[in-house]
């Protein structure tokens, strides 16, 4: 049986995502743990988070597993979502927090504008930026659920797989090799978003 690691340390919204890969990978074994071991022996890690970086960065290094999370974007398939993607750039304008630095880029406030909400939330339309086998069955510009201030800024564009528009383009989706990550929340965004986790569960880099 196939095993996909939810990571936890404290911050993220994980039930509706560990219920929301059941869903759509009912042979695997979705596991929400705050073990590194477990997180290295699964097949697949997701990193959700939600809040704010600062807090998400500290639990995380509290509960020690900055390694495991590391490791896993190293070599595995590796979703991350919202503050988990986030979380991989090298810092963040949000209380001007260190990340990972597993990729290169930063993290930035959305430009405020006259009519716009801050944080942006609800639905909006994701444009893809090249094909990817985690787009396979949505259609561009399908609509995505987000609630954020911040957005990722790779230093490569070639790391960019997808944009939304509020009301500048930012990167709203991440790939490179067996990393995927995304600004928006997949588990709360229906059909396009069950169907992107069902891509993942699938995925073999």
């Amino acid at each position: 049986m196939p095993r996909i690691a939810i990571v936890d340390y404290g911050m993220g919204n994980l039930r509706s995502v560990q219920k929301a890969l059941q869903h759509v990978a009912p042979d695997a074994r979705v596991e929400i743990t705050s073990d590194p071991d477990a997180i290295r022996r699964s097949d697949r890690v997701v990193f959700p988070g939600q809040g704010a970086m600062p807090d998400c960065m500290r639990s995380l290094n509290a509960a020690g597993l900055a390694e495991a999370i590391a490791e896993g974007a190293a070599g595995k398939p590796f979703l991350g979502l919202c503050i988990g993607q986030q979380m991989l750039f090298e810092k963040s304008a949000e209380g001007d927090t260190p990340g990972l630095a597993l990729l290169h880029g930063e993290v930035k406030a959305l430009e405020h504008a006259p009519g716009l909400k801050i944080p942006h939330m609800g639905w909006n339309e994701v444009w893809q930026a090249r094909p990817h086998p985690l787009w396979d069955g949505i259609a561009d510009g399908a609509r995505f659920y987000f609630v954020h201030s911040y957005y990722c800024a790779p230093r490569e564009s070639a790391l960019t797989a997808a944009t939304t528009d509020y009301p500048a383009s930012f990167t709203s989706a991440i790939a490179r090799d067996n990393i995927f990550a995304t600004q928006f929340h997949p588990e709360k965004s229906a059909i396009a978003g069950l169907t992107l986790l069902s891509n993942f569960a699938k995925w073999n880099p």
